[in-house]
């Protein structure tokens, strides 16, 4: 009864990437570094704007959290902010620092940590293979970062003196931006699905 338990509770753990890579010590680590680089990758294709610019870093973690899972998502984006704080040029605009994180900024950061877990327990829960389900829970992964970083931004940025309707107000063209990304990543993944799906038979 036990060992049935231990099996129904795997099963319902798998995420798609686990689908494709036998999971190991050696595989988590090998997927954390992918996505940190992923992610970094992402964050430097940028277009000004104020507050923030626009950039792909919120479709890398939408898909690394809905691939690797809420675990092995939180820590790659865990380690993705450490890398930065420590000096690499991993955050937007080839930027990294202590202040980065500190700044006006910082809390979009943080927010991709509970993103990303946010999405990959709902993957865990089979919302992944699905598209409307996959693009709702891209949605709630994105208002996770707002959650966490429209404040943050509301408070360091002197130019919307702590008022946060204001920057919420000063955020809402990259809400269709979001939305577009979400669309997008919801679609991806289901497709990835089948494609797996139909390779093994």
């Amino acid at each position: 009864m036990k060992g049935h338990q231990v099996s129904i509770a795997q099963q319902r753990n798998v995420t798609f990437i686990d689908s494709v890579i036998s999971r190991s010590r050696v595989s988590d680590v090998a997927l954390v570094s992918t996505g940190v680089l992923i992610t970094a990758l992402a964050a430097q294709v940028s277009i000004p704007a104020f507050p923030v610019p626009f950039t792909l870093q919120t479709l890398a973690v939408l898909l690394i959290g809905a691939t690797y899972g809420a675990a092995r998502g939180a820590i790659t984006m865990s380690v993705y902010a450490l890398v930065g704080v420590l000096g690499a040029p991993v955050f937007t605009e080839g930027k990294g620092g202590l202040e980065v994180l500190l700044s006006a900024r910082g809390g979009f950061i943080i927010g991709f940590i509970f993103a990303a877990a946010l999405i990959g327990r709902m993957a865990e829960l089979k919302w992944s293979s699905n598209f409307l389900k996959m693009t709702a829970s891209f949605v709630l992964g994105s208002l996770a970062i707002y959650a966490v970083g429209i404040p943050v931004l509301a408070m360091l940025n002197p130019k919307l003196n702590s008022d946060l309707i204001a920057a919420t107000v000063a955020m809402s063209p990259f809400f269709i931006w979001d939305a577009v990304k979400a669309v997008i990543a919801g679609a991806l993944l289901p497709t990835a699905w089948v494609v797996v799906k139909k390779i093994k038979g």
